[in-house]
């Protein structure tokens, strides 16, 4: 919470400065007396013109260093975020204050779209709230071009940095896309950011070291917990801690869909007030789910990873970690989801070594093989100069992820390739909802012959009317962006229902590889390096579960903050001795299943090229070659789940050796 002690502020801009004083707004506005830790010095970073960076703890107050500015400057505040739970939430509390905020979603109504496009250009919107993948968009580009934009806030900002937890290749345009806003100033914030992640976010971004502000990570009314057991004991270890705590609402975090929806079903029927969430909902189905958490004082919910993400629920009492988080950096995220109201909370983890597979598993699965590099390669490098292209079907034609993908086409990017270009849709519908006439007689002589001549290009079907606007654009010799700016005209204005589908993106070859197979093995060695990183990452946590020594302090010091002295309530600290977790079993793949891999292999050669790809459909690792091919549905597929994957592979390639 924030404590009143009014002496603690100072004025943060000149008296000649028309920009209001940003303690007065936090007082009319919010309801505080004073600024939480940092908050006071990025804040008078930005309103004094300069871009900063902002590293607190998860409830730490990261929010306001972007609503209070938002306020204070004139123009626009764009926030880019992720989190659709976020961008609810705060927008919601927003306008119980009385500042107008809004989102652009997917799930927002023509209606909703074009009110917000209202209120933005009236001048009405001090917050929009966006996803990265919004930028994509050529339509909402075009729409905000001559909007002023004062500040360009970033969440979850590690994103951009590839030695981070939660590289998103989508983050590093959001540089680019900054650009092209004239954006007056930059924020980045995050919540998990060791030193080396927040100097690459500085130099991303621009940022000067001296405007970047970390808060540490620790929050003295957490405690830390873990315990060794055993996968058959995890369910009656899991209700025995909740039902000795004092109660209150609760997260467990668990790592696969299946296990959320079992768990929440086992504590349901021992009494408890649990409901599952993972991304195999529908929207309204997890919308639903949170609504209910955030209302109730008791509600469990049983979730992976996304589930509390932008969350305002200040009174989490417990977060329960039923598998191991993915690394440190999520660990840290998760538990600051816990005790926001300053009250004491409980973070207890329930460590078992077999956790280890189906998390290795999911980083081995996303590493191409080179084979799958190669034909990417080739395939990208047989333009020349511009071309468009579409993520899915390059994916499938490649055998690699969609999002694994992206990060390759920005390797390229960024190694000088490559040159982005601004995504477009390659299909463009309309559905009148007025006559022509009426639509043409709203405009004068020369925008109604511009309209008409639009109009003549669409071929209709059954209701909708299909334009194909690079054929339209060289028939009416008019740039692509005007037609798309009319159409997007049209559909505000209720005479036209608009969509658009089908993205492609547009680049333009800079250099040719003097090698398509060099090139290729580059990138396989660079997701070679990403995956020991992450493998690493992950074995992190077992150590440090296993410390002799305050875990909580030496989680401070990963962040570099190290505590002064031992926090005196995490597992060690209460016990003086370290958490032992007994190392995973080495089980062997039995030999039918080898046979069988090895006949399989030899009957789809073509998909099936390396002992590597072998490996992931005994692990039950899907691809798009896969799924084409129909292996996910044979009976080798997932059948040595619960080994690991690097096992699995050796024992096949003695297997293939043996048999080849």
């Amino acid at each position: 919470m924030h404590q009143s002690n009014p002496k603690s502020s100072t004025h943060l801009m000149s008296a000649q400065s028309e920009v209001p004083e940003p303690l007065e707004v936090l007082k009319k506005h919010f309801g505080y007396d004073s600024f939480r830790d940092g908050q006071e010095a990025v804040i008078t970073h930005l309103l004094n013109g300069q871009s900063a960076a902002a590293v607190f703890p998860t409830g730490g107050g990261k929010s306001l260093c972007y609503q209070l500015p938002a306020l204070c400057l004139d123009g626009l505040t764009l926030v880019v975020s992720p989190l659709l739970a976020l961008m609810k939430d705060q927008i919601d509390s927003l306008a119980e204050r009385g500042i107008k905020a809004s989102r652009l979603d997917s799930t927002q109504t023509l209606e909703e779209y074009r009110q917000v496009m209202d209120d933005i250009r009236n001048g009405q919107l001090r917050l929009l709230y966006v996803a990265p993948e919004r930028f994509n968009n050529e339509r909402f580009r075009a729409s905000i071009e001559n909007i002023k934009v004062s500040l360009f806030a970033i969440d979850e900002a590690h994103c951009i940095s590839e030695w981070g937890h939660n590289f998103r290749p989508d983050y590093l345009k959001l540089i680019e896309y900054a650009k092209a806003c004239k954006a007056e100033r930059l924020l980045a914030l995050t919540a998990t950011a060791t030193k080396d992640v927040l100097k690459d976010i500085c130099k991303q971004f621009g940022i000067s070291s001296s405007c970047a502000v970390s808060t540490g990570f620790y929050r003295n009314n957490l405690t830390l917990r873990a315990q060794a057991v055993k996968s058959s004991e995890r369910d009656k270890t899991l209700l025995s801690l909740i039902k000795s705590a004092d109660g209150g609402a609760a997260i467990v975090y668990v790592t696969l869909q299946k296990t959320a929806e079992h768990v929440a079903q086992f504590l349901q029927s021992n009494g408890r007030d649990a409901k599952h969430y993972h991304a195999g909902l529908k929207d309204d189905e997890r919308a639903s789910v949170q609504d209910w958490f955030i209302k109730s004082d008791s509600a469990i919910v049983v979730a992976t990873i996304a589930f509390g993400m932008g969350i305002d629920k200040s009174d989490i009492r417990a977060v329960y970690h039923y598998n191991l988080p993915k690394s440190l950096e999520n660990y840290s995220q998760e538990i600051g989801r816990a005790g926001r109201d300053g009250n004491p909370s409980v973070c207890h983890t329930l460590a078992c070594s077999e956790d280890l597979i189906p998390l290795q598993n999911f980083i081995y699965g996303d590493t191409p093989s080179p084979v799958a590099l190669t034909k990417f390669a080739q395939t990208v490098f047989s333009y020349d100069g511009e071309f468009d292209i579409s993520l899915y079907e390059l994916s499938n034609k490649c055998d690699v992820r969609p999002l694994v993908l992206r990060t390759l086409l920005t390797r390229l990017e960024l190694d000088g390739y490559l040159k982005g270009g601004t995504p477009f849709y390659a299909n463009y519908q309309f559905k009148p909802l007025m006559s022509s006439e009426e639509i043409l007689n709203r405009f004068d002589e020369d925008r109604r012959q511009f309209i008409a001549g639009l109009f003549k290009q669409a071929v209709k079907s059954r209701v909708w009317f299909q334009i194909d606007l690079e054929a339209a654009s060289t028939a009416l010799t008019s740039p692509r962006q005007r037609l798309v700016a009319a159409l997007d005209y049209l559909g505000e204005q209720g005479m036209l229902e608009v969509k658009a589908a089908g993205v492609r993106n547009r680049y333009t070859v800079i250099k040719q590889p003097d090698s398509s197979e060099a090139l290729a093995q580059a990138l396989f060695d660079d997701a070679a390096k990403r995956e020991a990183r992450e493998i690493q990452r992950l074995q992190q946590v077992l150590d440090w579960i296993s410390l002799d020594k305050c875990q909580t302090s030496a989680l401070c010091e990963r962040f570099d903050r190290a505590l002064e002295k031992d926090c005196g309530h995490c597992s060690y600290c209460e016990t003086k001795s370290p958490v032992v977790v007994a190392k995973p079993k080495q089980n062997s793949v039995p030999d039918g299943v080898l046979k069988s891999a090895v006949a399989l292999q030899q009957s789809n050669r073509e998909v099936l090229a390396t002992p590597a790809d072998v490996t992931r459909v005994l692990c039950g690792l899907s691809s798009p070659a896969f799924s084409k091919a129909k292996i996910t549905k044979h009976d080798l597929f997932g059948s040595c789940s619960e080994i690991g994957f690097a096992s699995v592979r050796d024992q096949l390639q003695r297997s293939l050796a043996i048999n080849g």
